[in-house]
């Protein structure tokens, strides 16, 4: 069926219909519906249990996935100074990961059927249900695949020491990525610095979606180009 002609059922599982979007997909992925509930994706209770996760999952699984690589490397003989700084580079470093990660695929142009079914899944239902609370973070089976290419890419790059440590510290900026993310969405925040931070990342969602890739910093949006201009800045310009 043409992508012209096909409209998504909203009462039915989701992630099947939206491929037969065709080229309109990425029109219809970025006009979000603001309701709060959670849609279903898949007629498996089993894969749709998949597709979901509350939000204090996160720290409950990977702070101590964090720690036990980070001891690790301690028992290897690394001192407890560079343990300290190694672990804060490689959280730094996971930021970097992230904003390629939203960048580069993400955020992908698909109109295919299996190419607009995967953006959907991985990021395209972010973008048009913003509320639903039980999909603001990464479901621990989608984290544990991204945290494996993540360790086997670490095995290439650094010593046995260096990588376990690097590898722990990124999973606390995840950690701080994925909390963040949610409270920006959810949490009403009182100090200037989150309620700046609330607005970039929904100035993303609804104003303009090909800049602003960061979360918690907006440093590497600065860094690429991609920060999104001001309204005062645009209706000057």
């Amino acid at each position: 069926m043409a992508g012209k002609e096909f409209t998504v059922d909203l009462n039915k599982p989701l992630v099947f219909q939206v491929g037969h979007l065709g080229e309109t997909y990425q029109d219809w992925v970025h006009t979000p519906i603001l309701t709060e509930g959670s849609p279903r994706f898949f007629e498996s209770n089993f894969n749709e249990m998949m597709t979901r996760s509350v939000w204090w999952l996160v720290p409950v699984i990977w702070l101590p996935v964090a720690f036990y690589f980070i001891k690790m490397s301690h028992s290897m003989g690394l001192t407890l100074p560079l343990e300290v700084i190694m672990s804060i580079v490689g959280a730094f470093v996971w930021t970097f990961h992230e904003y390629c990660l939203h960048r580069f695929l993400f955020h992908l142009d698909t109109k295919s059927y299996w190419g607009n079914t995967f953006h959907y899944l991985i990021h395209g239902c972010h973008h048009k249900h913003p509320n639903d609370g039980l999909r603001l973070v990464r479901p621990p089976a989608v984290a544990a695949i991204i945290a494996l290419m993540i360790w086997n890419l670490y095995g290439i790059l650094f010593t046995h020491s260096i990588r376990s440590v690097m590898f722990g510290g990124g999973l606390i900026g995840y950690v701080i990525y994925d909390i963040t993310h949610y409270y920006v969405h959810y949490g009403q925040p009182t100090k200037q610095s989150m309620k700046s931070i609330k607005k970039y990342h929904l100035n993303h969602h609804f104003r303009i979606q090909k800049k602003g890739f960061g979360i918690p910093t907006t440093l590497w949006d600065r860094a690429f180009g991609t920060l999104p201009k001001t309204k005062a800045a645009e209706n000057s310009g």
